[in-house]
Formats: C-alpha cells, sequence, structure tokens
C-alpha cells in the first residue's frame, strides 16, 4: 500500500455578494442578530448561467495548475454536491469533459456538508490500494437554487462556491495520515430537502404547494448534534494516530456556524489561534465549506510544510467525519 498527499489545492467563488444588510431588506432580520447567532456577514450568491459545475471546475483547474499535473493524468474524480447541476447524469462527469480528463472514473458523492471529506476518504482509500494514483476531489454547492428567501431562519445561513484538492499516491507514511467518516441517520429529517425526489417528486401539485422543494432544517437540535459528533470524529483521528490537541497545527472544521466552531474547538482544547475561520465572508457553503477553507488557508501561508492539519465536518443524513494531514 502507498501513501497519499494532497498537492494541490483551489477555490472558485460567485462575484455576487450578498451581505447582512442586503437581507434586512429581503426578510425581517438584522446584521447585529445575523452575526451574533451565526458569525456570518456575508455570503456569495450565484447568478444566472452559473451553476455547480461553473465553480466545481475552476476551482478543479486551480487545484491541477498547483499541483502541477495535467488533467488528462487523473484516475478518478470525486465530487462531494447536494445540488447537482441535474438529478443525472453526475456532475463530475460534467466536469471529466470540462477539464478534459478522459481517463479518469467520476461520480458525485451525497454526504451534504460532509460531502468533501467523504470524498477525501474514497480517494485516499483507492490511491493506498494501489487502484488509482491521482485524484481530484471537489465540493461545491448552489445552496441559494434550493433556499427559502422569505425563511429568516435558513437563508441568512447559506453560500454558493466550490473547493478542491489534488490527491496523488507518495511513498511514504507522510501526506493524509488518517481519514474517518460515520453517519447516523435516526435524525435525518432534521435536515432535509423534501421536495424534488421521488418521494415527493418536483411537479407534484403538494411538493409546489407546501413549497417542499427548499431546504428544512431544526437548527436547535443540529447544533447539538453537530458538536458532538464534530468532538467524536476529530477524536477519532487523534487517537488513531497517537496525537493530542497540542499536537494540531491548524483545525479546520466545516464552517457552518461560529458558535458551533467555537464549542468544538473548546471541547478539543484548541485555541482560536489554530482554529481557521472563514464563515464570515462565505457562510455555510456544504461540501464546498472545507475545502474552501483549505484552499484559503494554503495560498495565505496558514499552513506550512510539516503542520498537522485536521479538518472536521457535520451534515445532513447525519453524516460527520475528519482527517489528519501531515503537510
Amino acid at each position: 500500500m502507498s501513501g497519499a498527499r494532497i498537492t494541490g489545492t483551489g477555490s472558485s467563488l460567485p462575484d455576487k455578494v450578498l451581505t447582512n444588510h442586503d437581507l434586512e431588506q429581503m426578510v425581517e432580520t438584522s446584521d447585529e442578530w445575523i452575526t451574533t447567532r451565526t458569525g456570518i456577514r456575508e455570503r456569495r450568491i450565484a447568478v444566472e448561467g452559473e451553476y455547480t459545475s461553473t465553480f466545481a471546475a475552476e476551482a478543479g483547474r486551480r487545484a491541477l495548475a498547483m499541483s502541477g499535473i495535467g488533467a488528462d493524468e487523473l484516475d478518478l474524480i470525486i465530487l462531494g454536491t447536494v445540488t447537482p447541476d441535474f438529478p443525472f447524469p453526475a456532475t463530475a462527469c460534467i466536469l471529466q469533459k470540462e477539464l478534459g480528463a478522459h481517463k479518469a472514473a467520476a461520480f458525485d458523492l451525497s454526504a451534504a456538508c460532509s460531502g468533501f471529506l467523504y470524498g477525501l476518504s474514497i480517494a485516499t482509500t483507492h490511491i493506498r490500494a494501489g487502484m488509482a494514483k491521482k485524484a481530484l476531489v471537489i465540493g461545491a454547492e448552489v445552496l441559494s437554487r434550493v433556499v427559502d428567501w422569505t425563511d429568516r431562519n435558513t437563508c441568512i445561513l447559506f453560500g454558493d462556491g466550490a473547493g478542491a484538492a489534488v490527491v496523488e499516491a507518495c511513498a511514504d507514511g507522510n501526506g493524509i495520515l488518517s481519514t474517518h467518516i460515520f453517519s447516523d441517520g435516526s435524525h435525518w429529517d432534521q435536515l432535509y430537502l423534501p421536495g424534488a425526489g421521488s418521494r415527493n417528486p418536483a411537479f407534484n401539485p403538494r411538493t409546489i404547494d407546501e413549497r417542499l422543494y427548499y431546504i428544512r432544517m431544526e437548527g436547535n437540535d443540529v447544533f447539538k448534534h453537530a458538536v458532538r459528533a464534530m468532538e467524536e470524529a476529530a477524536s477519532a483521528a487523534l487517537a488513531a494516530n497517537g496525537m493530542s490537541p497540542s499536537d494540531i497545527s491548524l483545525f479546520i472544521p466545516h464552517q457552518a456556524n461560529r458558535r458551533i466552531i467555537d464549542a468544538t474547538a473548546k471541547r478539543l482544547g484548541l485555541p482560536e489561534e489554530r482554529v481557521f475561520v472563514n464563515l464570515h465572508n462565505y457562510g455555510n457553503t456544504s461540501a464546498a465549506s472545507i475545502p474552501i477553507a483549505l484552499d484559503e488557508a494554503n495560498r495565505s501561508g496558514a499552513i506550512k510544510a510539516g503542520d498537522i492539519i485536521l479538518m472536521d465536518a457535520f451534515g445532513g443524513g447525519f453524516t460527520y467525519g475528519s482527517a489528519l494531514v501531515r503537510w
């Protein structure tokens, strides 16, 4: 078995910015209310003609450019998303064409906000087993298309964008030390999109009348489960590698809510200066959240060679997971 390491990162975001002050004109809310409860100040929103594949392809190109490999060298493309361009074919297949990755197997993965880490786990497993040498893992969402802009409890939270990482085989044990993925389906109905599937087809009168094509969320319940699950996933990664929180150079959590991030970091005993946060600029971009943050940290110099990076996510399903990386 070979090892696997991240050799390139990339991200792509819409140009359109929607601030809390903009939302004050749309629903009964305020900048102070949103900032205090979530930590979000603005988010990026796709415009007409921009799709999940638009941002996924650009993030992929940037990650490939950093890694120095061509798309035609890829063996695998995995796209984590809950907002694909179409129900089928997989948006990853559209990316294969856009990037020119003619050798790569390509598929979408639905694990909500944990999608990137689920994809990273699968790519790492394929590489370690010798089934692939080079993979592109992407998290991409256009959540603005499934948000109810009249619901102040959810519309303030979400944004659009994509992040990507190139994962390659390596000879030593450095790179991706371990990945850990979990789920708890007993709570699936606390964060979900009820319409447009086989239960409530898109053009069923009930789907339209009851506005089932928008995200539904039980915020308080999700918060409680998120903190516990993220602590569990992070602890699993540390235990698997015989490490403690003091070994972590940078913690990159899912960017859903500042209170969730702070509570998780506190439980792990991680000081604020070792926690990467960009939530205030982008909101919750679901599967894109961690790879966007990873790329921003990487390009800003917040990550240095030899650093131990802990990534940790929680999302609808419930799904959750972690990855520990020596950079």
